[in-house]
């Protein structure tokens, strides 16, 4: 399969979403979630002028190219012009907002003195594999590429000039295709349209439709044509102008925070718009979930891949959406999710796929579990809705267990009292907990390290804090449940000792009196900018104590880098070893909540100066082209931006 490390440009709807390069070309699309499945392989475009070869739209030297989505939607432009032959392309990609199929219109203007004779080429190859082998079929004028369980269909109104099922590859690059075959065993396929003469000024207008659809005995390939058939039917024009029309209304409905703080800065603008429209195509609409991005490495040759959720980044996700008037896409991540995806333990995986399956993991993170607790709360202050509150109560009473149980096989803390009362708390499950192997160490946020690290003791520390005031919260609804409220006094009895318990524990064991400063685990005693998280978000210090200032000097001794961008933490060479966009982000959140608004706002400039063309954030930033240095898109990166956005602009 093709290495494609960056999606540049993303478009889509809550089915179907799809990603591009900077020059056009298609890279993914997902079908029927945002994260599940993925079908290319690759699929490029091409033309044949006159006598010439093929020349790729995405990869030519004689083209020159410019990107931009349609104000205020996500509906992308790309133009494309030829500077040998003169020829002008506008290529613009979209998925209707209500309707599961990508829409490519191509747009042809001849700005030479000469006739151009011009075939349009599609060249597409899909993901196959011993278990689920690619075919392909072409007829009734659409190319359908087959798998056991899913057809890509590619087609057009204009009727095919010739198509090539079988050993494309050997001749594609002379532009002219052609086979006696309608069917074959190939997993690459091409098609080919003929735009006929372009006379000099003359323009020629070409829809391509691309179609996914789920295989089934109701579902073949008869029903198949049917469904083209009506979607060829649709006006494109009409589509398109519907399309700008979702998302232009979608942008004004949650457009709530008010810029003028930063009315002189455009990326400013450009993030935050860009932001409220990556966001539902990121969120699975059935479930809740979160993907944390679009993918970018399907092989893992770099990483272990990121369209999936993690619990823990989505609820700095959901926090956004709080603040975005997307509070009922909050509630579906909490309310659905993380309910289907809470194990009878407690706990919560690493990672899950967005309709709540357990994805690929190579360990377990205490901070997830407890940052949904964190999480519950924070959205339930948004919202004031006490019953969501008591909905999702049984899921934090069996997560905090889970904590409890954590904290005594990892650190040792046992609550001194009455052992009737803790074994209730161990026992929120619904079987009697039984004496097991101790739990092994956790991993790190970063997922690189086993060990007791401070930001999870942080997390740990909040989510009893939280379920304090959930207590104090929900108590009053169980006025006529006089065992409820007995369960409750006596589970706070338990909390109120293990709050005391483990700040003295987080005080003499995580800061390092030689060094001055807290450190990230019991292992390495490296500086990291989850360090932060004792202050922001989980308040288990404040900004101005002591210690914590003492941390803050020692950042920016050793991981702030010489264009004022934050590493991770000191030797992260992850991807060549950057500034992220959340460690810069994480800073100014500490420096406002010290009031320390000048410092916040050089951080922020440093995330907002990083944005691709398009409004998108990296992951990290290229120290040297301040440019997104790996996964463009974040889900985390844009949230954490939204979250400080508000913060400046209060």
């Amino acid at each position: 399969m093709r290495t494609k490390y960056f999606n540049d440009a993303i478009i889509g709807n809550s089915n179907v979403v799809a990603s591009f390069s900077k020059k056009g070309e298609l890279l993914r699309i997902f079908y029927p979630n945002t994260d599940y499945r993925q079908f290319l392989d690759f699929m490029l475009t091409g033309v044949k002028i006159n006598d010439s070869n093929i020349i790729y739209l995405s990869n030519d030297i004689n083209n020159v190219y410019k990107q931009y989505y349609t104000e205020g939607s996500n509906i992308l432009n790309t133009e494309i012009y030829n500077s040998y032959f003169k020829l002008k392309i506008l290529q613009t990609d979209f998925v209707p907002a209500n309707k599961n199929f990508l829409v490519k219109r191509y747009e042809f203007k001849n700005e030479n003195s000469i006739d151009l004779d011009v075939n349009f080429i599609i060249y597409s190859k899909l993901v196959s594999d011993v278990n689920n082998q690619v075919s392909g079929f072409c007829s009734n004028n659409v190319l359908k590429q087959y798998m056991h369980d899913y057809t890509f269909a590619t087609f057009s109104r204009e009727k095919m000039l010739s198509y090539q099922i079988n050993s494309t590859e050997s001749n594609i690059e002379t532009g002219v295709i052609s086979g006696k075959d309608y069917v074959g065993m190939s997993p690459d396929s091409s098609i080919s349209y003929d735009l006929n003469t372009l006379k000099p000024g003359e323009s020629r207008i070409l829809d391509i439709y691309v179609y996914i659809k789920e295989n089934s005995l109701k579902s073949n390939m008869e029903a198949i044509d049917k469904e083209i058939e009506e979607i060829l039917k649709l006006d494109v024009k009409r589509e398109l102008d519907s399309t700008k029309r979702y998302w232009n209304k979608y942008l004004r409905d949650h457009s709530l925070i008010d810029l003028k703080e930063f009315e002189n800065i455009p990326n400013v603008k450009k993030i935050y718009e860009r932001t409220i429209l990556l966001f539902p195509l990121l969120l699975n609409s059935k479930t809740g979930g979160i993907s944390a991005a679009l993918e970018v490495d399907e092989g893992k040759t770099r990483c272990g891949s990121y369209s999936y959720c993690w619990p823990r980044d989505a609820i700095y996700i959901t926090e956004a959406l709080d603040n975005l008037n997307m509070s009922k896409e909050a509630d579906k991540f909490y309310n659905v999710f993380c309910k289907n995806t809470q194990s009878k333990n407690g706990m919560w995986e690493q990672r899950f796929y967005t309709d709540g399956t357990l994805a690929p993991c190579w360990g377990y993170q205490i901070d997830e579990t407890a940052s949904v607790i964190y999480g519950v709360y924070n959205h339930y202050l948004n919202t004031k809705n006490e019953t969501f509150l008591k909905n999702n109560l049984k899921m934090c009473e069996k997560a905090i267990a889970f904590l409890l149980e954590y904290l005594e096989d990892e650190l040792g803390i046992i609550t001194i009292c009455d052992d009737v009362v803790k074994n209730e708390i161990l026992e929120e499950n619904s079987e009697k907990r039984e004496k097991k192997e101790k739990l092994k160490p956790s991993y790190d946020l970063w997922e690189e390290c086993e060990a007791i690290h401070t930001y999870s003791l942080a997390a740990i520390y909040s989510s009893f804090e939280i379920m304090q005031k959930i207590y104090i919260t929900v108590l009053p609804l169980y006025e006529n449940n006089r065992l409820k409220q007995e369960k409750i006094r006596k589970q706070n009895i338990v909390i109120d000792k293990k709050i005391l318990e483990l700040k003295d524990y987080i005080v003499k064991n995580c800061y390092d009196d030689n060094l001055k400063s807290f450190v990230r685990n019991n292992k390495d005693k490296k500086m990291d900018i989850s360090l932060l998280g004792l202050v922001t978000p989980f308040n288990v210090f404040t900004p101005a104590d002591k210690k914590i200032k003492n941390t803050i000097e020692k950042l920016n001794l050793t991981i702030r880098t010489y264009r004022g961008g934050y590493l991770r933490y000191e030797g992260d060479n992850y991807i060549g070893g950057n500034p992220w966009v959340i460690a810069n982000l994480w800073m100014a959140e500490y420096h406002i909540k010290d009031k320390n608004f000048e410092e916040a706002r050089k951080c922020f400039e440093f995330v907002i100066n990083s944005c691709s063309n398009l409004g998108f954030l990296g992951e990290q930033v290229d120290n040297k082209t301040m440019k997104p240095a790996w996964v463009i898109g974040l889900g985390w990166s844009h949230a954490m931006f939204i979250n400080v956005l508000k913060k400046l602009c209060k």
